[in-house]
Formats: C-alpha cells, sequence, structure tokens
C-alpha cells in the first residue's frame, strides 16, 4: 500500500517556524524517525518512509500555500496514488492551538492551500489532519497571524502535539480514517 502525505507550509527561511507551516514540521518530525532526508524535486521538497508494510511519500509543496494544488495533483500522478490515500496536514486557525482533528473530507474553511488543492482536483473528497493554530487575532489580521512564529507557551506544547500528528498518520496508514477519527480526534 502507498499512501501521499502532503504537509503545507511556505518555502524559505523567515517562513520555517511560523503556524503557517506546521504540515512541513509534522513531516519533518515523521521523516526524521526514519532517518531520511527531504530531497527537492518538482514542485516539491520529498522523501519516503516506510512504515508497518506501507510505503508512505513525504511531499512539502515548493509552491508555496496559494498553489499547493499543482504539487499535490503532480505527485498523485508521479506516484500513481488515488485520492483516498492521501492525507493533507494544514494549520486551521478555527480550532485552539494543539487541537488535532482528522476528517474525511469537507469544506477549505478559508485556507488557500486548501482551496487551490480543492481547484486543482475537482472535489474536496480528501483527507485531512486540522492541527489547531489558536485564531487569536484582531479582525483582518489573519495573513499576519497565520505568518507568525509561535509563542513562547505555545513551543513548550509544539512537540508533544507534533507526536501526536505523527501517530494519527500512522494510524491513518494502517488502521484507516475511521478508526483514527474515533480513536485521536480531540485528543
Amino acid at each position: 500500500m502507498k499512501y501521499l502525505i502532503i504537509g503545507l507550509g511556505n518555502v524559505g527561511e523567515q517562513y520555517k517556524n511560523t503556524r503557517h507551516n506546521i504540515g512541513f514540521k509534522v513531516l519533518d518530525k515523521l521523516a526524521g524517525l526514519s532517518n531520511t532526508f527531504f530531497l527537492t524535486e518538482k514542485y516539491a521538497d520529498v522523501t519516503d518512509v516506510k512504515f508497518k508494510g506501507r510505503k508512505l511519500f513525504l511531499v512539502k509543496p515548493t509552491t508555496f500555500m496559494n498553489l499547493s494544488g499543482k504539487s499535490v495533483n503532480y505527485w498523485m500522478q508521479k506516484t500513481k496514488i488515488n485520492q483516498e490515500n492521501i492525507l493533507v496536514i494544514t494549520d486551521d486557525i478555527s480550532l485552539p492551538f494543539g487541537v488535532l482533528r482528522m476528517r474525511k473530507k469537507g469544506s477549505d474553511g478559508g485556507h488557500n492551500g486548501l482551496k487551490d488543492i480543492q481547484n486543482i482536483l475537482g472535489n474536496s473528497a480528501y483527507a485531512r489532519l486540522r492541527f489547531g493554530v489558536g485564531g487569536n487575532f484582531p479582525v483582518g489580521s489573519q495573513a499576519d497571524y497565520v505568518l507568525s512564529n509561535f509563542t513562547d507557551e505555545e513551543c513548550l506544547r509544539i512537540d508533544e502535539r507534533i507526536d501526536m500528528a505523527v501517530k494519527m498518520i500512522q494510524s491513518f496508514t494502517t488502521i484507516g480514517i475511521s478508526r483514527t477519527m474515533s480513536d485521536y480526534n480531540g485528543k
């Protein structure tokens, strides 16, 4: 079984520790568990890892957030992985910091990366793991907020939450999305 795990974020050192790049951070942790490194290829930094007989292609789009669909579509075609075996990891301002929620499908929730993926695929029937980054910002400051770094208090908890996100990805690839949602959502 093959899976395409896409972590959303923006390339560049200035974005490395921002809320918008949590998808990159989760994939970095997952790759690190197997001592693998990302290589820059077409539209993405990519690596693959094995987990319990499954092959997971880890993709960090280099197209910037608003054009994530281009990278997702290319890597779906290249790896010949069907839509039901893809999982997109993204930040979510509507969830409190650290809350993790997996869904089989859904709206883009105003997230430009998800919106572009939906536009390119022509539907929203793909799994996503939303990582809560909180929404403590004044009206009209959403872009500045998601492109800002985590607070010191959030940094104290982020490693544990990233570890939980990795467990959810591993669960998605072994026991499926329904049981993963039941076992992990909200924890």
